[in-house]
């Protein structure tokens, strides 16, 4: 399964750019060649690319799911007895 992940892109240097994924603080750069961004663009990245530029409200709905998900694996850890 391929997973797409949006990031705003922070700086751009031909074809590759900087992307902020968020409060994390984790940055990657990532090839921008397939789509037309600007430095402040929301991407969604997969596999290494940036596929689709996003609204600001398209990422930010799409980084609270990814919390989301984040804290139901982190409280499925801690609820799994270990043996």
């Amino acid at each position: 399964m391929c997973l797409a992940y949006p990031g705003k892109v922070v700086r751009i240097d031909g074809e590759l750019a900087s992307v902020d994924y968020g409060p994390d603080g984790i940055r990657d750069n990532i090839n921008i060649s397939l789509i037309d961004v600007q430095v402040g663009n929301y991407v969604l990245v997969q596999g290494g690319f940036a596929i689709r530029v996003l609204s600001e409200k398209e990422a930010e709905e799409s980084l609270d799911a990814w919390r989301m998900i984040q804290e139901e694996l982190q409280e499925s850890e801690t609820e799994m007895p270990r043996s």
